[in-house]
């Protein structure tokens, strides 16, 4: 099933140590706290854009049969960050699969290239869903700020042109997602400088030029295109939403906003407001939390458990 790469084992707690032994056919990582055993395919290719390889990380529980996906969207203003960081890795200890992302970063390519890509990522993914051994009906998708925002793209647009592109080899296959948790993203892209302390203006504004590939005041167009809030529908996968209420970058309004969006239009949605904790922290993954997280997504994607 899996192509031959290097073990690697890893501990599941706040430092991750990775020990890279050369051999073998499968990657294999082990739980300090839980035991539990879990398999690892680092940099599988899903799409090539101008020469440049996309690629992603693949986690799956050892001892779980077709589980479900979640599909894992770094964080980073957009313009850094790597599919390395994967917060919520403790999530393979409930039964998931999950498969960590890199996208276009943009200083390379600006709005739309991230979503273009993201799509593909779940079209490839869906498409080798029996190859890889994870269950292709149900797949979630999540990450935190700006991974969390790409991640609402991806679940409110399915079948949109825009945002479909076309990028990636399986262009027929369905993009669709059936569950997103967020957290601490943004939704609405035209509001969030008006709702943004001076502290989140000095970090948002220089990160939007770079996303729009220009002045924010020449793009707002595009910032309608880039925000989750203008597509939801009644269509849309249930939601998990999570904000911290003492976050200086990231408004909590963003959030606010998107759950306002998802009540009316009738999607079951959760808003988990994280009291006194700022933008992300240990407070997000708390084993709790992470379990509460865990129960959603299997609520969610129970009604999509076919093959």
């Amino acid at each position: 099933m899996f192509a031959t790469l290097g073990i690697i084992v890893t501990r599941i707690q706040p430092a991750f140590v990775a020990v890279l032994l050369v051999a073998c056919s499968i990657g294999r990582a082990f739980a300090q706290d839980s035991e539990i055993e879990y398999l690892m395919e680092p940099n599988i290719p899903y799409a090539n854009v101008g020469g440049t390889a996309l690629a992603l990380d693949l986690y799956r529980p050892a001892d779980a049969d077709n589980p479900p996906l979640l599909i894992w969207v770094h964080g980073g203003a957009w313009r850094f960050g790597s599919r390395e960081s994967v917060e919520v890795r403790e999530l393979i200890e409930h039964g998931f699969a999950i498969a960590s992302v890199s996208y276009r970063l943009t200083p390379v390519a600006p709005f739309p290239a991230q979503i273009h890509d993201l799509k593909a990522a779940v079209r490839f993914l869906r498409a080798n869903a029996q190859r890889y051994g994870y269950r292709g009906s149900s797949i979630a998708i999540g990450g935190p700020s700006a991974g969390a925002h790409l991640a609402a793209l991806v679940a409110v647009t399915n079948g949109s042109p825009a945002h479909e592109g076309a990028v990636g080899e399986h262009l027929n296959t369905s993009s669709d997602v059936q569950a997103l948790v967020s957290y601490f993203g943004a939704s609405n892209l035209t509001s969030i400088l008006d709702q943004s302390t001076p502290f989140g203006l000095n970090v948002r504004t220089p990160a939007l030029e770079l996303l729009y590939g220009g002045p924010i005041e020449d793009n707002a167009e595009l910032a309608r295109l880039a925000s989750p809030v203008f597509f939801v529908d009644a269509n849309d996968p249930p939601m998990y939403l999570l904000h911290g209420d003492q976050d200086p970058q990231m408004p909590i309004n963003q959030t606010h906003e998107l759950h306002g969006a998802a009540k009316a239009a009738g999607i079951p949605v959760v808003f988990d407001v994280v009291h006194g904790s700022g933008h992300g922290g240990p407070d997000f993954y708390a084993p709790a939390r992470t379990a509460a997280v865990a129960a959603f997504l299997h609520d969610a994607l129970a009604q999509h458990s076919g093959s």
